[in-house]
């Protein structure tokens, strides 16, 4: 067990939250259970999964499988991100804000992790509007996808730096 628990912090699997969901049937009540999952490498590669099962062990790994549809990759300019960037999804908002090396991980429990799992170590976050967890995920994969470095824009507006 510890050694499949190291595998996992290994790869950067955080699970955002678990939720438990009743079905009164003739025998009483029926649980199934829900996980919001965010998997990175530490190294700019980033994904979110969400998934359904009868055990919490089943929908963390179903969920897990699923990142890899909803991966992307981030530029990172050091220990943080090249520019300030907004990202939305429903009601939430997400601003993410550079900051200095040694500042750390400015942020609520559901951004920090996709933050930490993509590696960025220093930033400032603010998050605004509905405080959903799915949400406020999509809303951060929305603002790390806006992501560019100066070299590509540089190299799409034709100019040299």
């Amino acid at each position: 067990m510890a050694m499949a628990e190291s595998k996992k912090q290994d790869s950067g699997e955080k699970v955002v939250q678990i939720r438990r969901c009743a079905c009164v049937v003739k025998g009483g009540r029926r649980f199934t259970f829900t996980a919001l999952v965010v998997l990175g490498d530490s190294r700019g590669k980033v994904g979110w999964g969400y998934a359904k099962a009868s055990e919490v062990p089943q929908a963390v790994e179903k969920a897990v499988k699923g990142t890899q549809r909803t991966s992307l990759s981030v530029p990172l300019t050091g220990s943080t991100i090249p520019h300030q960037v907004e990202g939305r999804f429903g009601a939430s908002r997400v601003v993410l804000i550079p900051a200095l090396p040694g500042t750390g991980v400015i942020a609520g429990n559901t951004v920090r992790a996709v933050v930490e799992s993509a590696g960025i170590k220093d930033i400032l976050t603010k998050s605004r509007g509905s405080s959903n967890p799915m949400n406020l995920v999509k809303a951060t994969m929305d603002a790390l996808s806006k992501l560019r470095k100066r070299e590509d824009v540089a190299r799409l507006r034709g100019v040299s730096l």
